[in-house]
C-alpha cells in the first residue's frame, strides 16, 4: 500500500488522541484510588527529604537508625570503639639513617564485617587493613611475610622501589620473604596481594596503607586513615557490604573526634574491587586536596573526590563549630550498606 504525505499526518494525529485519551484515563485512575504506588513513593521520598517525622527504619541487623540517614549494615552490638590501630596512624617521627622493620605477615581468620554477618579474612599483621608503615623520604625500609596461610599469597607496595623488591612472586603457604627498599616518594601508597586473580585476594582484606612524610614535614594535624573497601559475603562475585577501615557503619556508632578548628588531615584509600569507582565526600565543609599525596601544594579546593581503585588522597580541612559532619562515597549504595560514618567536632 502507497502512503501519502497528508496519510501520515492523519495517522499522526489519530495515535496524538490515542496518546491524549491514554494519559487523561491514567489521571483519573490515580484520582479515582489507583495512585496508592504513587503515594509510597512520595511518602518514601518525604522520608529521604527528611520531612517526615524521621521515624527509625529497622536496619538488617535489628537496629535502628533514623529515617533517611545511616547505613543499612551496622557493626556488631558487641563491637568495642577498639579499632584506634587502624585509623590513627604512628605518629612522624624524624629522618633516621638506621632500618624501619615492619612484619606483615599473613595469617587466616574470620571478621564480622556488620552485625552477624562474618566472612574469612587473610589479614597483614593478623588486621584488616594491615597495619600502617609510615616513614619519612630516603629511609631504608624492611618488611618480613612469613605466610601462615594455607594459600600463596605476596606483598605489593605502591610507589616508587628496585623493581626486584615489586611483590610479584608468589610466597607459598608457610614460606618467608623479605622486602627492602627505600622509602619514597612522599606521599600515600597502598599495598596489597598481588596473587592472581588479585582482587579476589584483595576482597578477602590484603591491604593497607603507607605514610612516607616529606623531609619538611606537613603542618600538625589530627591524623587518620580510612580506607574502604568492600566484602562479597555470599560468592556471586558482587560486593554486599562496604566498609571503612574494615568493618559496616563503624564510624556511624563510633565517629571520630575532633577539636572545633583545628586542622584535621584525612589519609583516604580507595581499595574496593568489583566496583569500578568510589568517592569521599564530606558534609558542611570543604577540604584542600593533594591526589595521591605527592605534593605539598593543594590540587583543588572541593568537598568531594573520585577514586579508582586503589587511588588515594590527602585531604585537609577545619571544623568551624561543634557538631556531627557526614562523611561517606556518593556511590548511595556504598553508604547504605555500611560506608556511612560521622567526623564530631568537639
Amino acid at each position: 500500500m502507497t502512503l501519502r504525505r497528508r496519510d501520515l499526518f492523519r495517522f499522526g494525529g489519530v495515535s496524538a488522541a490515542f496518546g491524549l485519551i491514554g494519559s487523561v484515563g491514567w489521571s483519573a485512575v490515580n484520582k479515582l484510588g489507583g495512585g496508592k504506588k504513587r503515594s509510597a513513593v512520595s511518602a518514601a521520598a518525604a522520608d529521604m527529604d527528611c520531612i517526615g517525622d524521621m521515624a527509625a527504619m529497622p536496619t538488617s541487623a535489628g537496629a535502628s537508625v533514623p529515617a533517611g540517614y545511616g547505613s543499612m549494615l551496622m557493626p556488631a552490638d558487641t563491637q568495642a570503639s577498639d579499632r584506634e590501630g587502624l585509623h590513627i596512624p604512628p605518629a612522624r617521627t624524624p629522618y633516621s639513617n638506621g632500618v624501619r622493620e615492619f612484619d606483615l605477615s599473613v595469617v587466616e581468620t574470620d571478621l564480622e564485617v556488620a552485625n552477624g554477618q562474618r566472612v574469612k579474612v587473610w589479614a597483614y599483621g593478623g588486621t584488616v587493613p594491615g597495619p600502617i608503615i609510615r616513614a619519612t623520604v630516603g629511609e631504608s625500609i624492611r618488611v618480613t611475610l612469613a605466610n601462615h596461610a594455607g594459600l600463596a599469597h605476596s606483598l605489593h607496595f605502591h610507589g616508587a622501589h628496585d623493581v626486584m623488591q615489586d611483590g610479584l612472586e608468589r610466597v607459598e603457604a608457610g614460606a618467608n620473604r623479605v622486602y627492602a627498599f627505600e622509602a619514597g616518594p612522599a606521599g600515600l601508597h597502598p599495598y596489597h596481594c598481588h596473587v592472581p586473580p588479585y582482587a579476589w585476594h584483595m576482597s578477602k582484606g590484603m591491604y593497607g596503607a603507607m605514610i612516607i612524610d616529606p623531609r619538611e614535614p606537613r603542618p600538625p594535624a589530627h591524623e587518620f586513615v580510612l580506607c574502604l573497601s568492600a566484602f562479597d559475603t555470599d560468592g556471586d562475585g558482587r560486593n554486599d557490604v562496604y566498609t571503612w577501615n574494615g568493618v559496616a557503619g563503624y564510624y556511624e556508632r563510633f565517629p571520630l573526634k575532633v577539636p572545633v578548628g583545628e586542622l584535621v588531615r584525612l589519609y583516604v584509600v580507595n581499595m574496593v574491587e568489583y566496583d569500578p569507582v568510589a568517592s569521599f565526600h564530606l558534609h558542611a565543609q570543604t577540604f584542600d586536596l593533594y591526589r595521591s599525596g605527592t605534593s605539598l601544594i593543594p590540587h583543588e579546593h572541593t568537598d568531594i573526590v573520585s577514586l579508582g581503585p586503589a587511588e588515594r588522597a590527602i585531604v585537609e580541612f577545619r571544623l568551624p563549630r561543634r557538631g556531627r559532619y557526614m562523611f561517606h562515597p556518593h556511590q548511595s549504595h556504598m553508604a547504605s550498606r555500611g560506608a556511612m560514618g560521622w567526623i564530631v567536632a568537639i
